[in-house]
């Protein structure tokens, strides 16, 4: 008597399940390992779609595979029992910044996000680059007669800035043209936001540990600063936030809700709706720093200036994280304020480069930034992936680490005893560049911590480097 279709179909997707499932435990398939496309799979064995697929979520929801968007099913890395770095406590009383010489010497080195100084040369750039240099060239080329005599809008390209609020309509975020102005990098637009904000002496509140960047703002600035202790998981902590803004009177917070250095953190949505309800209730404006957003392994989440209702939040973004460091090209959204913020750009830089601006327009138009950012983000998360293993496999020391899921870094917690400041000293004697935690506060803190970066791929001379720094800790 045959068997009825439905039994047959049940038989076949579990024995395919199984066989893959001794496949990959037996070491025949290895972590990372592709595993056969679904339409392989119907062809080698003539089975339906709808089995291959069964037998594949079933693999998916156990753990042992993953699915790719548009790359296809991989064998799962096994997760390790890592400790994620502790948070502990931080002194919320304002103060003076005073950021350490050591931030100077790691970009005279060109190597912010680097173990090796001025890094690896050889290699060609990513695709993505390569059209890009295209796309500028071609403005170059398109300039005419007395063009080069005149400065652009202070505002910047209007093209680009099209292009920018076409991509943030898409993420929820709807923005007038007149509330978009384009500046040399976020960092500017950092500070152009601390400038419509605060005067000298004033208090703001940044994450701990944060954006060092952001500390030499706010020294060069005159302004106090009040650190808010930030989870790896989740980022700036609301509660904490709340008693100091009860405490002292903050005239800004800057956050990064996506992928913050040096932890990597996302902020939840909870945490973020309650963050511009303190706003509200504090009369506080909020400095949105985001410039990793792009760059999110799983998704793009939405700007927190998407939900902003009340104009309190001052979003800063660049393509310099997500694209090139040699653009200097990011952009700042004030809403009502923009014609201030216009004014401080004309006062200080007069405009940019209309030519990069319009050959960075033209490389997102033709969609060229979307597929860039496909493939980055792939292979960053191939390097997070790899930078995790090695630590695990060459570095005695027990450290604890963040496991961000976007961004370029994440942050390491070493043993209570280690001094990173010293240890940057010994390890750049032998030529290896960290960035040690320190430079992450305004307070005596994470001198047991460094934040780690898997931004360029694990060649073997970084492999080198990071297994030599491993030695300088034992």
């Amino acid at each position: 008597m045959d068997k009825p279709e439905t039994q047959v179909s049940s038989y076949l997707y579990q024995q395919l399940e199984q066989e893959l499932r001794q496949a990959i435990t037996q070491g025949r398939f290895l972590p990372g390992d592709r595993l056969p496309s679904i339409r392989q799979l119907c062809q080698q064995r003539g089975l339906s779609k709808a089995t291959v697929l069964h037998a594949y979520e079933r693999l998916e929801i156990a753990g042992l595979i993953e699915v790719r968007p548009r790359a296809g099913y991989f064998v799962s890395r096994p997760v390790p029992q890592r400790q994620l770095p502790a948070v502990g406590t931080l002194e919320s009383k304002p103060t003076l910044v005073n950021v350490t010489e050591v931030m100077g010497d790691i970009m005279t080195q060109s190597a912010v996000f680097d173990l090796l100084p001025k890094g690896p040369q050889s290699g060609s750039p990513p695709q993505g680059v390569v059209e890009l240099n295209r796309c500028i060239g071609r403005a170059l080329r398109g300039q005419r007669g007395q063009q080069h005599h005149y400065y652009a809008d202070p505002a910047g390209s209007a093209g680009l800035r099209d292009q920018l609020i076409r991509r943030y309509q898409r993420m929820g975020l709807n923005l007038p043209a007149e509330q978009i102005t384009l500046t040399a990098g976020c960092q500017q637009a950092l500070f152009m936001a601390l400038m419509l904000c605060c005067d000298a002496g004033d208090v703001v509140a940044v994450e701990s540990p944060g954006f060092f960047g952001v500390l030499q703002l706010l020294e060069s600035l005159g302004l106090k600063v009040v650190e808010i202790p930030c989870r790896p998981e989740t980022g700036m902590d609301m509660d904490a936030l709340e008693q100091v803004l009860q405490q002292w009177p903050v005239k800004a917070c800057v956050v990064t809700p996506a992928f913050s250095t040096p932890t990597g953190a996302l902020m939840p949505a909870e945490a973020r709706h309650r963050l511009l309800a303190l706003a509200s209730a504090y009369d506080l404006m909020v400095i949105e720093d985001d410039i990793y957003g792009d760059i999110g392994f799983e998704f793009r989440p939405s700007p927190l200036k998407a939900d902003d209702r009340e104009g309190r939040v001052i979003l800063c973004g660049s393509a310099s994280k997500s694209l090139s460091r040699d653009l200097r090209l990011g952009w700042i959204c004030a809403g009502e304020l923009q014609p201030r913020i216009n004014h401080l750009k004309m006062v200080n830089l007069l405009s940019g480069n209309s030519f990069v601006e319009q050959g960075v327009a033209d490389f997102i138009a033709t969609g060229h930034y979307e597929r860039h950012l496909r493939r980055m983000r792939e292979q960053l998360r191939q390097q997070r992936d790899q930078l995790l293993q090695l630590l695990d496999q060459h570095w005695q020391q027990p450290c604890r680490a963040s496991e961000p899921a976007g961004g370029l870094a994440l942050w390491l917690e070493l043993d209570a005893d280690i001094d990173t400041l010293a240890l940057y000293r010994r390890a750049r004697q032998q030529g290896i560049i960290i960035t040690p935690g320190a430079l992450f506060t305004s307070q005596s803190r994470y001198r047991n911590c460094l934040r780690m970066s898997f931004d360029l791929p694990w060649d073997e001379k970084r492999r080198d480097a990071l297994i030599r720094l491993g030695t300088l800790l034992d």
